[in-house]
């Protein structure tokens, strides 16, 4: 005869409610949400976010001019803002290796606007991360 609990779940397996990973999972799904909420709430605020992020770069240089080194980090960075600054210039689809005229021939044909490859705040964000993280990079 089996000894093993009886009721359908998973045996030993499952996790209870007052288990370490429940709580740990709770909490990283909490914090994960009002990273979220924050993050939408600084969408319609495109000038401050600018503003915030110009200051940023500007901590940042003024950190690696008093600490004279760090180059190699900070020439990192520039290649990645730079490869940011193109996608976000370019557009998302590539007209030249497009088939066909790019203009409306027709009254039912659509037309399609620019659309970026990498939309604004997904800009924003990188670059504001990447300076955190390379700003964290310099160490005294």
């Amino acid at each position: 005869m089996e000894t093993g609990p009886t009721g359908g779940g998973l045996g030993g397996d499952d996790l209870s409610q007052s288990s370490p990973a429940t709580a740990i999972s709770r909490w990283s799904f909490e914090v994960s949400r009002r990273y979220q909420h924050i993050l939408d709430r600084t969408v319609p605020h495109i000038l401050y976010r600018w503003i915030a992020c110009l200051v940023l770069v500007l901590i940042y240089a003024v950190r690696v001019y008093f600490v004279q080194g760090f180059y190699i980090i900070t020439y990192g960075l520039g290649i990645y803002l730079l490869n940011l600054l193109m996608g976000f210039l370019s557009p998302q689809v590539d007209p030249e290796m497009q088939d066909g005229p790019s203009l409306p021939t027709r009254g039912s044909d659509e037309f399609r606007p620019f659309v970026r490859r990498l939309p604004e705040f997904k800009f924003w964000f990188a670059i504001s991360l990447f300076i955190i993280v390379g700003y964290d990079l310099i160490d005294d």
